[in-house]
């Protein structure tokens, strides 16, 4: 993507009101003003708060919005050029139950009061296979921590990725913490029992891994 169609995406962004983008210092210095009130400020109801971390294009905070309409969904990315497609269809389609933050993930709970989060969504993460990379997976020890913090004490985890080793690798550390895991799926397109919202829902790198062939995997799980 040229920089000329980034920064009219980023000012588009500002335009949005679905669209949030806190300062690091606004989030860290100060107690943001709408930590604990999402639902109230923004989305104006008290229905489930779900997010998906690492939205991307936002393919999946909009098609589960359109899904349920009687959840609030959030999708968190630092790359706003990404989610502008996402946020500018939410407007497009009159799609009030989707919004979308600027942000790094592990600030999530500077944006989210404790117990405030209804379900969480890792959708296609970067399986940062290197192990100099492991703190930088998005479901290793410290970010499941985060997201404990922020969930419910029944929330609901889901992680859809390509990645057979990120979804081996979470399976082990989920069992390893004795944490409950509800449904498991190494290949969601070829084994039964997937859920529609796994299988119907699809994004634009996820179209690209399914023409490669790719086994699509699937793991809901708690944490609390």
């Amino acid at each position: 993507m040229g920089s000329k169609n980034k920064l009219k995406r980023f000012k588009e962004n500002e335009t949005f009101e679905n669209v949030f983008q806190p300062t690091r210092d606004e989030l860290v210095k100060e107690s943001y003003h709408l930590k604990g009130k999402w639902r109230k400020d923004v989305f104006k109801n008290d229905h489930p708060l779900v997010l998906e971390l690492g939205c991307g294009k936002g393919e999946y905070t909009v098609g589960l919005a359109k899904r349920y309409p009687d959840k609030n969904f959030i999708g968190i990315d630092i790359k706003g050029a990404r989610f502008w497609r996402g946020a500018k269809t939410a407007i497009e389609e009159n799609i009030p139950n989707a919004a979308f933050i600027r942000t790094q993930i592990e600030l999530v709970e500077y944006i989210f009061e404790e117990n405030e989060v209804d379900e969480i969504w890792i959708t296609f993460p970067d399986p940062q296979i290197k192990y100099k990379r492991t703190k930088h997976r998005m479901t290793n020890l410290q970010f499941l921590e985060r997201y404990k913090k922020v969930l419910k004490p029944d929330g609901l985890m889901h992680l859809k990725t390509d990645s057979e080793f990120m979804h081996g690798y979470t399976l082990g550390l989920l069992h390893g913490l004795k944490k409950e895991v509800l449904y498991s799926n190494h290949n969601v397109y070829k084994l039964e029992g997937s859920p529609e919202e796994v299988t119907e829902i699809q994004t634009f790198y996820e179209n690209q891994y399914l023409e490669k062939d790719k086994a699509i995997t699937y793991i809901r799980f708690k944490i609390n």
